[in-house]
């Protein structure tokens, strides 16, 4: 190729890894980020059909931080968008995350959460050995323990 061709946009468009290795798939028409994340839409469908819980919302958002200006500059909003938001048969709300890490975004993001909002995060994942569906929490004090 010489100097004066151009290489078009479509020839280095690449399908992107995500950086944490998950993929996209889609559920009764709905795409989620992971298989985990669909998973545990599988596992809200079964509670609420089972009378478990009473509702369920996908992809919730909630505003940490308005908009402003300062010195001329204007900073956009700081919005957390959860994975789900539960409603318990008791009338409280469950806000849920489903990931298979903690990231430092999210830690941030978490704190900012706790201090404007009443409802329990909860960090969720999978594991077999602790029976399913748990907390991260939990499987973080798990594999200390069974590391011993």
């Amino acid at each position: 190729m010489n100097k004066t061709e151009r290489i078009s946009s479509r020839q280095f468009r690449t399908k992107k890894k995500h950086k944490y290795g998950t993929k996209k798939i889609t559920v009764d028409g709905r795409s989620f980020d992971s298989k985990l994340e669909a998973g545990y839409y599988q596992q809200l469908l079964w509670l609420k059909q089972y009378g478990e819980i009473t509702d369920f919302k996908l992809q919730p958002r909630y505003l940490l931080q308005e908009a402003f200006t300062k010195n001329g500059k204007t900073h956009r909003k700081i919005e957390y968008v959860a994975d789900f938001e539960v409603e318990h048969k008791d009338g409280n709300l469950e806000t849920v995350d489903v990931k298979g890490m903690e990231t430092a975004d999210f830690k941030l993001k978490r704190k900012l959460f706790e201090k404007m909002y009443p409802q329990k995060l909860s960090l969720v994942t999978y594991h077999a050995g602790l029976g399913g569906w748990c907390e991260l929490d939990d499987v973080k004090k798990y594999k200390k323990q069974t590391k011993t």
